[in-house]
């Protein structure tokens, strides 16, 4: 068994996928794992990152499978399970083998590999969509829109592109907490991404202490007011409630947040 070692990245992944298929493996004699485990008989091979290998894997995703199923496949990968890259690697082998079309990548759930994957990248859709939603950003003392986030997966390269979509003009960050990881979008420029919360963030004449203005307080006092308003108080349902907004959002949204 010989086992390729990658980084815990999309990069990291896809150029041990590229590898394998570039050496001929048979994928029942050869695993992805991204950290090295007690394996009797295993030979362990590093495999470090490559861009133009990973442009490579993505086109023939592309083209092999179609838009949607790649994406599938890259949510997968924002997961933290530790099984993930051989889950991908094995379904990418399966779908190769089968030549499946476009949107059917994911049929043959009885393969195990599969099926870790299809769930994978369904749990991580579904934490994708409801943060499209549930993101919140509140202006700076630099008119600078801030958004946090803590999601269990790592989504901030899948959400830039939804908010930069619907904020072009605008200079914002969303920062994840859980992975210190800030997106950075200066206004008509592409995003990138930084380590680090954004407190020196590269953007045009900003940077220092990140404060709220002045407009910012007001506004979210008023929403807050909004909020409790239109509430129905003979309707209040804490269960339902919790369904359709799971606590561990409620933290990083200003109309749960407690005023200072």
């Amino acid at each position: 068994m010989l086992i390729y070692l990658c980084e815990d990245s999309l990069e990291g992944v896809f150029s041990g996928i590229y590898k394998a298929f570039e050496e001929k493996r048979d994928k029942n004699d050869t695993a992805l794992a991204l950290q090295e485990e007690p394996l009797l008989f295993a030979e362990y091979q590093s495999v470090e990152p490559d861009a133009d290998r990973t442009r490579r894997v993505m086109n023939t995703l592309l083209r092999r499978f179609g838009e949607e199923d790649a994406l599938s496949l890259c949510l997968a990968l924002s997961s933290e399970d530790p099984g993930k890259a051989q889950a991908v690697y094995g379904t990418v082998a399966d779908g190769l083998r089968r030549n499946c079309r476009p949107g059917h990548l994911f049929d043959n759930l009885a393969e195990s590999t599969v099926h870790k994957a299809f769930s994978l990248a369904r749990a991580a859709g579904r934490e994708l969509h409801h943060l499209q939603g549930f993101v919140r950003f509140e202006e700076l003392e630099q008119k600078v829109l801030y958004g946090v986030i803590g999601p269990k997966h790592n989504l901030v390269t899948f959400l830039m592109p939804h908010f930069a979509d619907r904020l072009p003009m605008e200079h914002f960050l969303l920062y994840d907490a859980v992975r210190d990881i800030c997106g950075v979008h200066p206004a008509g420029a592409a995003w990138y991404l930084q380590k680090g919360s954004g407190e020196r963030f590269a953007l045009p004449g900003a940077g220092g202490t990140l404060r709220l203005s002045e407009e910012e307080k007001q506004y979210q006092t008023l929403f807050r007011h909004f909020c409790q308003a239109i509430a129905i108080r003979e309707r209040y349902c804490p269960e339902l409630q919790k369904k359709m907004l799971p606590l561990r959002y409620r933290e990083y949204m200003t109309e749960w947040k407690k005023q200072s």
